[in-house]
């Protein structure tokens, strides 16, 4: 006995800015970031707080669950930075959508939402839980340099959600790390301590663009091959991928390794870009609330990012 999906929900400021809005920021284009990375506008912050989004997020899944708050047994956050340090961003939700259950975050960057099943998981293994939230809420735009066009044109807001009751949805799970700061990190808030002589890093995302791409095309390839084949299927079984949203050339090279049809890896990175953890829930709301979905399609979800961590499950719905 695992877990099964029985609602989704998700969220994402109401602005917009397309390649064009950014081109009047930094050097770039439609044309260059297009042809780069697929995405052509991506959602940005202006006033909502990571809270505001993971909230409603939440609030949604809840209500496409028929499920109320105080159901709940447990809420695990993936996120790499709440909108406070502590109380947890799981906390906030619980209170303020009217839960009572235990609730924490967890950071594995990207692939947060399939560390988050992992874990949600053996609660349910152990009996413990009957309904889990999981909520995958970021907001990258507040931790990359606007003036270096190279990475902030990749990223944008928002949060996805799910609910999870006791089924049997989950047929392989497989999670890495590979622990390092070389090719991407976000440094941390230094501080004011008179007594600290540590160097003051800016708070801002840095990545090894061309290593990333290496990285996480191969973590594709093997980490879907090996959880398909821990399912006990092949890749001709697998209804749908559901790839982590980072570019659309990284997606399109990882499907052409693995040999799946370009219709069966789906995408949505046009509209919204890179949403670190929050990419793959947010996607299965949009497809989920389309009745895009039959009952028994086999989906294989995969990501890869800061950590390096890489995660990757086959689920059924």
């Amino acid at each position: 006995m695992n877990f099964q999906i029985i609602g989704t929900g998700s969220s994402h400021p109401a602005c917009s800015k397309t390649n064009d809005d950014l081109a009047k920021l930094v050097e770039t284009s439609d044309e260059w970031i297009t042809t780069r990375t697929g995405i052509k506008s991506r959602y940005v912050s202006t006033g909502e707080t990571l809270t505001d989004l993971a909230c409603e997020a939440a609030e949604h899944a809840l209500e496409n669950a028929a499920t109320a708050a105080q159901e709940l047994d447990l809420i695990i956050c993936a996120t790499i930075r709440g909108d406070y340090f502590t109380p947890s961003l799981a906390c906030i939700v619980q209170q303020k959508i009217g839960a009572s259950c235990p609730a924490f975050d967890i950071n594995a960057a990207c692939p947060g939402f399939i560390y988050a099943l992992d874990v949600a998981a053996g609660y349910f293994a152990r009996k413990t839980v009957k309904k889990v939230l999981i909520v995958a809420a970021e907001m990258m735009t507040k931790m990359v340099d606007w003036n270096d066009r190279s990475t902030c044109v990749l990223f944008g807001d928002g949060a996805g959600a799910t609910v999870l009751a006791e089924g049997d949805s989950l047929l392989s799970i497989k999670l890495t790390a590979q622990g390092g700061t070389d090719l991407l990190n976000i440094p941390n808030v230094n501080g004011n301590s008179p007594f600290c002589d540590c160097p003051k890093n800016d708070p801002y995302l840095f990545m090894n663009g061309p290593e990333v791409y290496k990285f996480a095309v191969a973590a594709m390839e093997r980490d879907v091959k090996e959880v398909v084949e821990m399912a006990g299927l092949t890749l001709e079984d697998i209804s749908y991928v559901l790839p982590h949203q980072a570019n659309l050339r990284i997606i399109d090279t990882g499907r052409k390794k693995l040999k799946i049809p370009k219709e069966k890896v789906l995408v949505n990175i046009e509209q919204h870009g890179n949403i670190s953890s929050a990419c793959i829930p947010t996607l299965l709301d949009e497809l989920n609330r389309k009745s895009f979905f039959k009952r028994g399609d086999i989906l294989a979800l995969c990501a890869f990012g800061g950590g390096l961590t890489t995660g990757a499950c086959i689920l059924k719905w």
